[in-house]
């Protein structure tokens, strides 16, 4: 069995079953493609499944696995990875095993389960130990490691005749491969180390430089130096306004967001400008002047990106705003993935040298409200900035 953590996942164009149909056929196997499976002349199959919630595992009770393959085993919760060792299981006369691929994820529970192989200072794999076998027993949720094999004889559990016996032990190995070692893909596709290049700082660290300890944190995904500070934009450019919206004012003993709203530009060769960023704490009605006031301010080629809370308050509210902006060109669309994933596509603009700023008042306030991005408090100024980043970057010429 070959799982993916969703059936979409394991449908992808280039996924499992796009890489299968370039290789079973050729030794002779026949695809059931109802059920994402193919049978060899040996009288073997191969199986394509996805375990989507911790509850999936329970379809394979009572399975028999001799093998068991993850892809992207950090996608998988480790009660689901526990359970399916159980599936792995065989009286056809091979030996069990399981195998998995996986990228970086520092808070995956399975950078705890390699880390014996991973330089704790560094995230990275300790060459010396690339492939060395370990082995362990699993009592409970605690994995415990010897130093050899024969130590883990204490530990011991009832055998078939009832009589206190040696837990078994299982072994586990890591193999870290970089994308160097992978020269088909290279060959290929020489363009790929460029894509990997271009990603923010955290996904770049993972997936090209192997890092298992790196993590997002205040400054990784922006800093004032990527950026040059410039007197005025060029005037062939395409304008966007992003706000993130909030509704509550600021008094003595609260803290609240900030309904925040950011003027993005892009010229035709792929640069970015950032005009004008302002923020405050209102109350609904304040709320709405400041965004007509903005509207009324900016030229008449701004367009404007709202967010749509889900439910319908959050539909009622962005009637009301687009009602009331009526003559702008105004669009509204609800929060697609996490912060961070949302801030790394403008994340890596600018680390890239393709974000400038216009020099004004704002400036010290926005640019220390990013590079406080993903620690701080607040957040509406990342996300009022990668709002107006997506929708200027779907947007049409």
């Amino acid at each position: 069995m070959f799982f993916r953590r969703s059936t979409v996942q394991v449908r992808n164009e280039g996924g499992l079953c796009d890489e299968s149909e370039k290789l079973y056929p050729s030794i002779g196997a026949s695809p059931k493609e109802h059920v994402l499976q193919w049978s060899f002349p040996s009288g073997a199959s191969v199986s394509f499944a996805h375990l989507e919630h911790d509850k999936t595992v329970l379809n394979w009770q009572g399975s028999q696995i001799p093998l068991i393959c993850f892809d992207e085993l950090t996608h998988f919760s480790a009660k689901q990875f526990w359970y399916m060792v159980s599936r792995n299981r065989s009286m056809s006369g091979v030996r069990p095993y399981i195998r998995a691929t996986c990228n970086p994820d520092a808070d995956s529970w399975v950078a705890e389960f390699i880390s014996w192989w991973i330089n704790q200072d560094t995230g990275l794999p300790i060459p010396e130990r690339a492939g060395v076998l370990r082995w362990f027993v699993r009592i409970g949720d605690a994995i415990i490691w010897p130093d050899s094999p024969q130590d883990l004889a204490r530990h011991t559990a009832p055998n078939e005749d009832g009589v206190e016996a040696p837990i078994p032990p299982k072994s586990v190995t890591f193999v870290p491969a970089m994308l160097s070692d992978n020269r088909a893909l290279m060959a290929a596709d020489p363009s790929y180390l460029a894509n990997l290049m271009a990603l923010p700082t955290i996904e770049r660290e993972r997936l090209l430089g192997g890092n298992w300890k790196i993590r997002p944190a205040a400054g990784l995904y922006f800093q004032r130096a990527w950026c040059q500070v410039v007197e005025a934009a060029p005037h062939d450019i395409r304008w966007m306004r992003g706000w993130d919206l909030a509704g509550t004012p600021k008094t003595e003993s609260n803290d609240p967001d900030w309904t925040a709203g950011t003027l993005l530009g892009k010229t035709p060769d792929g640069r970015y400008f950032v005009a004008d960023h302002r923020r405050d704490r209102l109350s609904p009605a304040g709320v709405e002047r400041m965004i007509k006031n903005t509207a009324e301010g900016d030229v008449r080629q701004v367009a404007i990106s709202l967010p749509q809370d889900p439910g319908q308050a959050g539909k009622s509210q962005v009637a009301t705003l687009t009602k009331m902006l009526a003559g702008f060109s105004v669009r509204s669309s609800p929060e697609s993935g996490d912060k961070i994933t949302r801030f790394s596509g403008f994340s890596a603009q600018a680390e890239a040298g393709n974000v400038f700023v216009i020099r004004g008042r704002w400036n010290e306030d926005w640019f220390t409200a990013l590079e406080s991005f993903p620690e701080a408090t607040h957040d509406d100024d990342a996300d009022s900035t990668s709002r107006a980043f997506n929708a200027l970057s779907r947007r049409r010429r």
